[in-house]
């Protein structure tokens, strides 16, 4: 509901962003009021969130159909067209979310979870270094992996009784992770293959740490509280190397893919969903090694196709242009992508310009912590969680979440301030992400 509301909120705030090819409310295209009922409906039919993303895609795309027509035309040409532009996207993000499915299965099963205790503070503390080894994961891996990791050990180290609170700290700590690295997030390697050099990226750990610290201490708290740290390792239990194995094969395959596409074939990127298949050989490759636990795959996919339906129905939102970029605009960029697909905000942010890119980096990749909905982290670690997919619950354990993101950006703003980047190019469309947020 809140979030519904946060996007009617933001559009109202500033009508002349967006464009007004069709029937309009308030100056609000008619289309954006469907994707905010859709929302709602996730929101308050937590149990059914596939057949309302679902129904919402249909509507969405039958009334562009009719009335309004698509980015690059009308009728089923313009949605074709639509459809191949974004598919490299949804490939790579269904490719990932499945995936990384089995490769966090696989982690569980290697013991590494039940081993870990033992190296971890058995009190709120171990739980706290729990979420830091989630961000140092995500700063090199993609964020989806490191949340899926990290609810695996969770799992593990908490005998199964994760609490909601917590939960949206692993999500937090996985987009915080990867906020500063321009392999660790989709929308900073947009930003990479754009041309924007890392380094103006990296500063967006100095918002993040602060974040992690923040809301890291509460969640490990409320853990505590809820199921201590498993205390007591079997003394007997081994690691599974080989399940070890194939996780490492999986995440090298991936990242080096991801660098070497991203470094010498960036021309070519948004052509095929090279991250995506890279996952997939190596999980092919690795068949023989170990059974992959391919009867997760079914509930998996339904989780996979609800975020695709959201990503799409946002892509199809007529956003035409941002407000002016200062950091009052990249603080509100980072509510709006807990209610709004991050990676046509971003692509709008680097054609306009004009942004501290380390401040939006932050901004756009945490802010969708404050949701479950709001990134793929969430929409993945909730399908290991069902019971996290409650947008009210979330926010009531999560609180510290919402906290966190503005303690870090007043942190950034006090300690490195905002300095904005010129147009890196004179003109040039930003390029379709080559991996999944």
């Amino acid at each position: 509901m809140l979030r519904a509301a946060a996007l009617l909120c933001l559009l109202a705030a500033s009508p002349a962003a967006f464009a007004a090819s069709g029937p309009a409310i308030a100056g609000i295209p008619l289309e954006f009021f469907i994707f905010a009922c859709t929302l709602l409906g996730v929101a308050l039919l937590h149990n059914s969130t596939l057949q309302v993303a679902l129904t919402g895609l249909i509507t969405v795309t039958t009334y562009k159909l009719v009335f309004t027509g698509f980015k690059f035309g009308t009728g089923f040409v313009g949605l074709g067209l639509h459809l191949q532009h974004e598919w490299v996207t949804l490939a790579n993000l269904l490719c990932l979310l499945m995936g990384f499915a089995l490769l966090a299965r696989h982690f569980e099963k290697s013991h590494v979870p039940v081993v870990l205790p033992k190296y971890l503070p058995d009190d709120w503390k171990g739980g706290f270094m729990m979420l830091v080894m989630v961000f140092v994961i995500s700063s090199f891996l993609d964020n989806i992996a490191a949340a899926l990791i990290g609810g695996a050990m969770a799992h593990q180290l908490f005998k199964g009784k994760v609490h909601i609170g917590y939960l949206a700290a692993i999500v937090a700590a996985s987009n915080a992770g990867g906020s500063g690295s321009v392999v660790g997030d989709t929308t900073t390697t947009m930003m990479w293959i754009d041309g924007i050099s890392p380094a103006d990226v990296f500063h967006a750990y100095a918002a993040a740490v602060v974040a992690l610290i923040f809301c890291g201490y509460f969640a490990a708290k409320q853990q505590h509280a809820y199921s201590p740290i498993l205390k007591n390792t079997h003394a007997h239990t081994k690691i599974d190397w080989a399940r070890v194995g194939i996780v490492a094969a999986i995440l090298v395959l991936a990242m080096g893919t991801n660098i070497v596409v991203n470094l010498k074939f960036a021309d070519i990127s948004d052509s095929f969903p090279f991250i995506g298949a890279a996952v997939w050989v190596a999980i092919l490759i690795t068949i023989p090694v170990r059974r992959h636990d391919w009867e997760l795959m079914p509930e998996t996919f339904k989780g996979s196709i609800f975020l695709l339906s959201l990503v799409v129905i946002a892509s199809m939102m007529p956003v035409e242009s941002l407000p002016p970029a200062s950091w009052m605009s990249a603080l509100g960029l980072g509510f709006v992508s807990a209610v709004f697909d991050n990676i046509p905000l971003t692509a709008l942010a680097i054609r306009q310009g004009g942004f501290d890119w380390g401040v939006l980096a932050y901004c756009v990749g945490f802010g969708g912590s404050m949701l479950w909905f709001g990134s793929s982290a969430g929409v993945a670690l909730s399908n290991m969680y069902p019971e996290a997919k409650s947008a009210g619950q979330w926010l009531r354990h999560g609180w510290h979440v919402v906290l966190a993101y503005v303690v870090g950006f007043a942190v950034m703003m006090a300690v490195v301030g905002w300095h904005p980047h010129a147009p890196h190019k004179a003109t040039g469309e930003a390029p379709a992400a080559s991996s999944a947020h």
